[in-house]
């Protein structure tokens, strides 16, 4: 058994979040794992490290007895690794009495229906939406709406899972049929879907970490997109900016807001927002760590990342508030790129990746399919094959390689039998 003041709790440890055992273990720390559901969704199967565990305890629904099998352990801290995980996580730390964001808003932090209610019930402004389960009512709204390009989306669920970018009553109602009774990516039904108004301008991610009710801006990101496959708006990459600018100090500022009305206090958030001509808008909010290993590229870039903070905010809160409102300084300049595979079937290779490898600023890449392994049309977050990470002390160099990898995409990039 661990000692009470040297062991952490992840829940769901997947994905991204599967780096954060190892930073909590340097520090000195044992991790628990507490995995939500007897089985791991096939998306985040091979990303588990079990190995950087202590225990693994599995949730089988019962709340007393999983709060029973943490507590042996006695941790000091407690984190939600991934979308699914965040319910139980607040659950479970409001039991065992760790700094936690509470029930009260779980539902809200989850539901993207719900959350967008909340925030604008809380005086920050906020988007129109409706939730439906007919094509009828859908189309109602759509029509009383004044038509124009809507989203659609899953209510729950995590990355670009399902999101539809609609123009017309036949591509509204198209979309709900793909969507209503479906699973989400996530694994969760789709009794209901949401519809919102589409907001025109850039979009943008926040990246925060929060003790007991302070936050601080860990990295922003400016989204870039293209139309690919079919798909309107398809997350092409991101461009790492400053902590401070016109745009990003809008930006901060009403994420702080959202993470007040949304009762998060404690722990990592990443938010996804726009800047319309209206003022910054919030897309949504996960109470838990950036996906996509983007800490790759912001460490390397800023000299530490979000999941870096997350331990500090968890195991040393004390530096967290004397380090809180310092504003992070790029030392150098960030790129991701999302890869685009034009077709499916079985990957045999990428033969340009050594070229791709010999740019200035090529970094690092993040693999999603190997050789050998199925490889699908990217229509999503999901179904990008890999992710290329550019990072250089020049903006002008890393811009140039992010447009020459883009280039390289393709036909050419892929064997696919």
């Amino acid at each position: 058994m661990t000692t009470a003041s040297r062991t952490v709790v992840i829940v769901d440890a997947f994905a991204s979040a599967r780096c954060l055992a190892p930073l909590f273990r340097a520090r000195g720390y044992d991790c628990v794992h507490v995995q939500s559901t007897p089985t791991i969704p096939a998306a985040y199967a091979p990303s588990f490290q079990p190995q950087d565990f202590v225990d693994n305890i599995v949730h089988d629904g019962d709340v007393a007895e999983t709060v029973a099998a943490i507590a042996r352990h006695a941790p000091v801290g407690l984190l939600a690794g991934i979308e699914r995980a965040v319910v139980l996580a607040d659950e479970l730390g409001e039991e065992l009495g760790l700094p936690t964001n509470g029930t009260a808003l779980s539902a809200a932090r989850r539901d993207k229906f719900l959350m967008i209610e909340t925030v604008r019930e809380a005086g920050v402004p906020g988007i129109e939406q409706i939730l439906v389960s007919d094509a009828d009512t859908l189309l109602s709204w759509y029509e009383q709406s004044g038509g124009g390009r809507v989203v659609l989306k899953p209510v729950s669920s995590a990355g670009s899972d399902g999101v539809h970018f609609c123009d017309g009553p036949a591509e509204v109602r198209k979309a709900f049929e793909a969507l209503i009774g479906t699973r989400s990516a996530l694994g969760q039904d789709n009794h209901a879907v949401l519809a919102q108004e589409y907001l025109v301008g850039g979009e943008y991610i926040v990246n925060t970490v929060s003790r007991d009710g302070r936050h601080h801006v860990t990295d922003i990101w400016k989204m870039h997109h293209l139309s690919a496959n079919g798909v309107k708006d398809l997350p092409a990459g991101a461009e790492l900016m400053s902590r401070h600018g016109e745009e990003q100090d809008q930006l901060a500022e009403h994420t702080f807001q959202v993470l007040d009305a949304l009762g998060i206090r404690n722990g990592p958030a990443h938010t996804e927002l726009k800047l319309t001509p209206q003022g910054p808008r919030l897309v949504e909010t996960g109470a838990r760590v950036c996906g996509a290993d983007v800490h790759v590229p912001t460490g390397a870039a800023l000299g530490e990342s979000q999941l870096d903070w997350a331990v500090d905010a968890c195991v040393d809160p004390e530096r967290f508030q004397k380090r809180c409102d310092t504003p992070y300084e790029v030392r150098r300049h960030a790129r991701i790129v999302n890869m685009v595979s034009p077709g499916a079937g079985t990957l045999v290779s990428y033969p340009r990746m050594e070229e791709l490898r010999a740019l200035e600023s090529f970094h690092d890449v993040l693999y999603r399919v190997r050789p050998g392994a199925p490889v699908h049309r990217s229509v999503d977050d999901w179904t990008f094959p890999l992710r290329v990470y550019l990072l250089h002390p020049t903006a002008a160099t890393v811009a140039r390689d992010a447009l020459t990898t883009r280039y390289m995409d393709g036909e050419g990039f892929y064997e696919i039998d």
